[in-house]
């Protein structure tokens, strides 16, 4: 097969980029707001101002808590063949953990998302062939926000067999979070074993971390939850204005995320998450999808590599609210970018726009771009059988391959058949109505919500599920969680 490889920076460009983290780590610091987490800061020999809550870490403890942290991790869904797996050299897609919003099939009218979404979300992921780690897509409005995350997951364990990925809130709910994964894997050992989900941390740029983002993270220690680690950093607003500053900021942001996570736990499986991104100053809007990305993307993809880690980048993605050309340009030549650069997981999928709501129209066009980047990855297989010598031989200069048994054992292998994009004769296409990319992704939308019908949970498991989300909104409102 081939080995198909992209890379951006040399060996001496990592270095310096790498240097310079260690440097605003030691003499800049990272702002800590969680007493505890400042202690065990102290206590492994990091500088610490309780005043400001800066803590100033030294070379030693980024390479002490590098050395420690794993560098390989498995999710499992309820379904425990359906896996995503990370630093073993395999890629994973996911749709996004939640949006505030959601946009109808237009995707022209949006509304504020609601736990149905989650609902409907799930099942849908849940039929996507390519689609390993199952995004809530929705962040439901209507929850109250200290326990909507628990609902969340329940209702996301209710309706996929994949493992899921949603947006953990604080560490008193994600106790009963921690009791859902239990209840479903039959026990917290078995929970442990085969985690049901992970924790984001993402530190807020420049150099700070939220108080919640850590706290829980002594909450999901107890399953040895692996942990992500993505810092958001914008060139020109929230990092500096070039895109080497901007790298070596967000490489600090993860390296002392590294650290958050070994001097909580020891061991604990972390994926570097490089995804830092431009800002546009005419719109001041952050971009997902500029050529800059891309660059960044494969840029973060080495460095993450180079300490031997399971990387997470932002690539896939659009700027555009519609599933257009602008959309399948952007989406495809960033998800590219990064799939040759090595990294483990792209981006949340099903994104309209910068955050601006989830889409299924969005999801199911960038789930056909993911084929077509799986057969560019598989590359050429070169060998005595698929050079066809023999084959070429007999048909000479007169025959035709469409009849030869070698066409036959080959052609379903090394050709990608897509379901959405159009092949057809003119003739054809128009005899089916000329419909468009649009067109078929709504169709193909439509029979999926239609006919997939994803594996039910017991119900007695189910009732378990519910009377957990039960007591998390009795206790969380009440304060007595």
């Amino acid at each position: 097969m081939s080995r198909l490889r992209l890379a951006v920076l040399d060996d001496e460009h990592i270095d310096r980029i790498h240097e310079a983290a260690l440097e605003i780590l030691q003499t800049v610091g990272v702002r800590i707001p969680h007493p505890e987490m400042r202690k065990l800061f102290r206590e492994a020999g990091a500088g610490v101002d309780e005043t400001t809550q800066v803590v100033k870490i030294p070379e030693s403890l980024v390479w002490r808590c590098l050395g420690t942290a794993g560098k390989s991790f498995t999710l499992y869904g309820r379904d425990r063949t359906r896996q995503a797996r990370y630093g073993v050299g395999t890629r994973n897609y996911n749709s996004v953990a939640g949006e505030a919003l959601w946009v109808d099939d237009t995707c022209t009218r949006r509304r504020y998302a609601t736990l149905e979404d989650v609902t409907v979300a799930s099942r849908f992921a849940d039929g996507l062939p390519l689609i390993n780690l199952v995004g809530a897509m929705a962040d439901p409005h209507e929850l109250p926000v200290e326990y909507r995350c628990v609902a969340v997951a329940a209702t996301q364990l209710k309706n996929t067999t994949k493992p899921i990925h949603f947006w953990f809130g604080d560490r008193a709910s994600a106790r009963y979070v921690l009791e859902l994964f239990a209840a479903v894997s039959g026990s917290e050992a078995e929970a442990t074993r085969y985690p049901l989900a992970y924790p984001f941390l993402e530190p807020i740029s420049p150099l700070k971390f939220p108080y919640d983002g850590i706290d829980l993270l002594f909450e999901t220690a107890r399953f040895s939850l692996p942990v992500p680690i993505g810092p958001m950093a914008q060139v020109g607003a929230t990092a500096p204005g070039t895109l080497a500053g901007t790298l070596a900021q967000e490489n600090a942001e993860i390296l002392a995320g590294i650290c958050v996570t070994q001097l909580i736990k020891p061991g604990l499986a972390v994926c570097y998450g490089g995804i830092p991104h431009a800002f546009d100053m005419r719109s001041t809007q952050l971009i997902f999808a500029g050529p800059e990305q891309a660059l960044m993307a494969v840029a973060m993809t080495q460095l993450g590599k180079r300490y031997g880690l399971p990387v997470y980048v932002n690539v896939g993605l659009t700027d555009s609210k519609f599933p257009d050309a602008q959309a399948g340009m952007e989406a495809g030549i960033t998800l590219i970018c990064g799939a040759l650069a090595g990294a483990d997981i792209f981006g949340h999928l099903g994104i309209c726009g910068v955050d601006q709501a989830s889409s299924l129209v969005m999801l199911i066009m960038q789930h056909e771009l993911l084929g077509y980047i799986e057969r560019i990855m598989r590359g050429i297989e070169v060998s005595d059988e698929t050079l066809g010598l023999e084959v070429i031989r007999s048909v000479g200069h007169d025959g035709t391959f469409l009849d030869q048994m070698h066409t036959a054992r080959h052609f379903r292998k090394e050709l990608w058949f897509p379901q959405l994009l159009d092949r057809e004769f003119w003739s054809n296409w128009v005899k089916q109505g000329a419909s468009t990319m649009y067109d078929r992704c709504i169709a193909m939308k439509d029979k999926l919500l239609r006919e997939h019908i994803p594996e039910p949970l017991d119900k007695e498991t189910a009732g378990e599920l519910d009377k957990i989300v039960d007591a998390a909104q009795r206790h969380l409102l009440s304060g007595t969680g």
